[in-house]
């Protein structure tokens, strides 16, 4: 496997603005934001993308999203609303193949998205 950036930075050797983090996750800012709070959620474990994604992965698949909710809450976006987005490959525009959510929030968000 080609070097992961989001594998870098879950081992600390890239910089990431992070917000919040466990034993199972991290959430950092995006660098590239689409929103005036566009964060970032990846699982410490690599997992490709979601079709990578395993019955046993089911567990990590959750906590990602509770995680998101309580972002939410961190950066006062959980009232007034959110988005959570997973792109799965390249049509869809993912461009990193680490699975990761993106919370986007603090504008009002249109339909349908792209």
């Amino acid at each position: 496997m080609k070097e992961c950036l989001f594998c870098g930075i879950v081992e600390k050797k890239q910089k990431a603005r992070i917000i919040l983090e466990d034993e199972v996750a991290v959430a950092f800012e995006d660098i590239h934001p689409q929103a005036p709070v566009h964060v970032l959620l990846i699982p410490r474990k690599h997992i490709g993308s979601l079709n990578e994604a395993q019955g046993m992965d089911r567990e990590v698949l959750g906590h990602l999203l509770l995680m998101a909710a309580k972002v939410a809450e961190m950066k006062q976006v959980h009232r007034g609303g959110y988005r959570l987005v997973i792109n799965t490959n390249s049509q869809a525009g993912q461009t990193v193949f680490h699975l990761h959510v993106h919370l986007l929030g603090g504008r009002t968000m249109t339909w349908p998205p792209g």
